[in-house]
């Protein structure tokens, strides 16, 4: 005679909690030390205009920074708005069409990106 205990619990979902908190605390502190760094190089003393502006991003170093934090962003933002087409959109035929365009958006956020960057 075989017994169960308590419901038998259907576990849906992709289960992916702590990886995606952290992910999201780690790339949230990456954006915050960069704006600092950014901050400290814009208030230094003298006139901020393009030259200036251009010259803080015209090293290589600066440039991969922003560029990492960039993608850093865009993961930040994939994370949290996967989270909400999964919690608040049932139909799985709209949440894939949702999140493929949200996917297509974001190549093209850090397309641009690059563009931007090693333009300057």
């Amino acid at each position: 005679m075989s017994t169960n205990y308590g419901s038998k619990r259907i576990v849906v979902g992709a289960h992916y909690g702590l990886r995606d908190w952290l992910s999201q605390r780690v790339t949230a502190v990456l954006m915050g030390l960069f704006t600092i760094v950014l901050l400290v190089q814009v208030l230094m003393p003298g006139e901020l205009g393009y030259d200036r502006w251009s010259g803080i991003f015209s090293h290589q170093w600066m440039k991969v920074l922003t560029f990492v934090v960039i993608i850093s962003l865009l993961y930040h933002v994939w994370v949290g708005i996967r989270d909400v087409w999964m919690d608040y959109v049932k139909p799985v035929g709209v949440r894939l069409g949702l999140q493929v365009a949200t996917i297509a958006w974001l190549v093209g956020c850090a397309g641009w990106a690059v563009q931007v960057l090693w333009r300057l």
